[in-house]
């Protein structure tokens, strides 16, 4: 990964906010040319510093009233690749973090209603081979969600 440059790093803040700003604005914001604000994000693609881009669509409107996170403890440390490959299978999970701490991983996903999510652990989750136990934490209410804060004046 190259270094980034204050440039760069304004560039990031800037598109951060708002990922939808046109490139002519940030331009403006940036003192550069637009060409020039095009050719750093694709540099920052290319070098994997911005990693996505798309919409946030609210899990509530399309019917997942439940957000949980669930620590899923392994029979081994090594399994964490293949319970990750049969993870990634459940639509309704959407982070799989490996973590230290009580669990070996972390996973958040949404559910419809406490029937599914019944239905996810005990038919899906605790049934993949070298998942020993899990514990689960439903989210009341997510308070803070934001990307890092991107320092460009100093």
């Amino acid at each position: 990964m190259e270094k980034i440059d204050r440039l760069d790093k304004k560039i990031l803040s800037i598109l951060s906010q708002n990922a939808r700003v046109p490139f002519k604005d940030v331009a403006a914001e940036c003192n550069v040319s637009r060409a020039a604000i095009h050719q750093r994000v694709q540099h920052l693609i290319e070098d994997g510093v911005i990693t996505g881009s798309g919409f946030d669509v609210n899990p509530k409107s399309l019917g997942y009233s439940t957000c949980t996170f669930v620590g899923i403890t392994l029979e081994r440390g090594n399994m964490y690749k293949q319970v990750v490959e049969r993870l990634s299978l459940i639509p309704e999970v959407v982070e799989c973090h490996f973590t230290t701490g009580p669990y070996t991983m972390l996973v958040k996903l949404y559910a419809r209603d406490n029937e599914q999510l019944m239905d996810l652990l005990n038919n899906q989750m605790q049934c993949i081979p070298g998942v020993t136990s899990t514990e689960t934490l439903i989210s009341l209410e997510q308070s803070i969600h934001r990307e890092i804060t991107i320092d460009f004046e100093g």
